[in-house]
């Protein structure tokens, strides 16, 4: 065994020996270019899925079907979020930015970027006091027609900042009195949640300004039973899912919101065996089959946060189960880097029978005729992806971020959207 002074000596001999390798082999390691931008070759992709890294605070993203990382979004302080505008081509991230990285003066702003180049090309100044949490949906949504960016404040008084996103301007800040966040309900109108179980619908003019403000009767009781406010939209209406498993459906379209009574994702046997929902992402919804994807634990009460081990397949036109899925280790990484080794069946042996389940934190579903599931668990970047209609587990994948904490995909297909989906991989 060497000493660590011969240790020393063996390394300084390596180094100088590298340092004296001739010029005409050194010379053969080709010189990386530099200056080089590169563009997305479209600007959108249903299979595209955005991965927010609240850790180094940038958006990821990732290619669904190959596992590719296409490009980042560095967004500010906080969470990361991110709306689409297929019309406009074009990107907006609420970000927020102190003069001292830390602290100092604050200043607000919605960044508008070009979706095939990544490149901010324009920002809206907002007022410094947008709401900065892990939530996975409702601090920002874009209307219907494309117009208007919602963006949540909290400081603690609660409003929405009205972005217009033609005009690149501030448009109007709107109170919403014991009401939080932003949910789209069509060309002008976005939806709150209040505290005492209650909906606000705030309706827009043409310019931005409030025009009409309607609070309804509570729909749930948040005392007894409250719900999460990681709601889906389905059309005109949203699912608000409680702790003990209740869907609250609320159907925006007309002048006043109309509640459905509510329906269980959980039967008399699940409660025994005492499955509920969880995790910080727990639902996702594909549009045009109407199936909801619910993440699901065995668990106690006020564990509606803990990790999910299935997900659970609901038919919305039946309100019925229709598929049980098992949640599959997403993959180990460090610093960004996927913990992969050995080949790759033993890779998956071990991460789904010897490695400690993690459990997933969060699932998406994308929104083409060939849906794909992705879901991801905390402190890692490491992606599942699934065949949604069969539940076939299809490969894992890595965001290239220090974490996924929040998963995006497209909400709704462009007009011109295309996609041909290549060969299936093993997991």
């Amino acid at each position: 065994m060497l000493r660590p002074g011969r240790r020393c000596q063996w390394g300084l001999a390596v180094i100088g020996w590298v340092l004296g390798l001739p010029a005409a082999l050194l010379a053969e390691v080709p010189v990386e270019p530099v200056g080089k931008s590169e563009v997305l070759p479209r600007a959108f992709d249903p299979h595209w899925v955005w991965a927010s890294d609240g850790l180094i605070e940038r958006l990821n993203l990732v290619d669904a079907d190959d596992g590719r990382f296409l490009g980042q979004i560095d967004s500010g302080w906080g969470m990361p979020g991110i709306l689409f505008s297929p019309a406009k081509g074009e990107l907006y991230v609420p970000e927020t930015y102190f003069s001292r990285g830390t602290r100092g003066e604050r200043s607000d702003v919605t960044t508008v970027y070009d979706a095939t180049s990544l490149a901010p090309v324009a920002e809206v100044a907002m007022p410094p006091k947008r709401a900065i949490n892990p939530l996975p949906t409702g601090n920002a949504a874009l209307s219907d027609d494309e117009r208007f960016l919602a963006v949540f404040n909290m400081d603690p008084a609660t409003s929405l900042s009205i972005v217009d996103t033609a005009t690149r301007s501030l448009a109007a800040e709107i109170p919403t009195p014991g009401c939080s966040l932003a949910y789209a309900a069509g060309p002008r109108r976005f939806a709150a949640l209040c505290a005492d179980g209650a909906l606000l619908a705030i309706d827009l003019d043409d310019a931005g300004q409030l025009a009409r403000r309607t609070r309804s009767a509570p729909f749930f009781d948040p005392e007894a039973d409250p719900v999460t406010e990681k709601a889906v939209r389905w059309g005109n209406r949203w699912l608000f899912v409680s702790f003990e498993g209740w869907v609250h459906e609320v159907d925006l379209a007309g002048d006043e919101p109309r509640f459905e009574t509510p329906w269980s994702l959980l039967d008399e046997r699940d409660r025994e065996q005492s499955w509920r929902i969880g995790g910080l992402q727990h639902l996702a919804l594909h549009q045009s089959s109407g199936r909801l994807f619910s993440l699901v634990h065995r668990g106690g009460p006020d564990t509606h946060k803990d990790a999910g081990t299935e997900i659970w397949v609901y038919d919305l036109a039946t309100r019925e189960r229709v598929q049980r899925i098992e949640a599959h280790n997403p993959g180990p990484s460090v610093m960004g880097y996927p913990l992969q080794f050995g080949p790759d069946w033993l890779y998956r042996f071990a991460l789904d029978t010897l490695m400690p389940a993690i459990g997933v934190d969060m699932i998406a579903v994308t929104q083409d005729d060939a849906p794909l599931l992705v879901t991801g668990a905390m402190y890692t970047a490491g992606l599942c992806v699934y065949d949604a209609r069969s539940g076939e587990l299809l490969r894992r994948i890595f965001t290239g971020g220090m974490t996924a904490q929040v998963l995006t995909t497209l909400p709704h297909l462009p007009a011109a959207a295309t996609h041909e989906a290549p060969n299936r991989r093993t997991p």
